[in-house]
């Protein structure tokens, strides 16, 4: 049994940016886990329409 892991996760989120407006995307999160328990995450990131990988600092949550 492993006491550090580290698993990847993919939700749909609502963004907003400023060129398209409200954006529906899928957002993978990439968290370290203790005995299956997430305690930190490592680094979150969007993919767009055309294929492109984006950090989530790049647009907002809400307006």
């Amino acid at each position: 049994m492993k006491l550090i892991s580290i698993k990847r996760e993919t939700k749909v989120e609502g963004r907003f940016t400023k060129k398209m407006g409200v954006l529906m995307t899928n957002v993978t999160y990439i968290k370290k886990q203790f005995l299956s328990i997430p305690y930190k995450t490592l680094h979150k990131y969007r993919d767009t329409y055309y294929g492109e990988v984006k950090d989530c600092d790049d647009c907002q949550l809400a307006r």
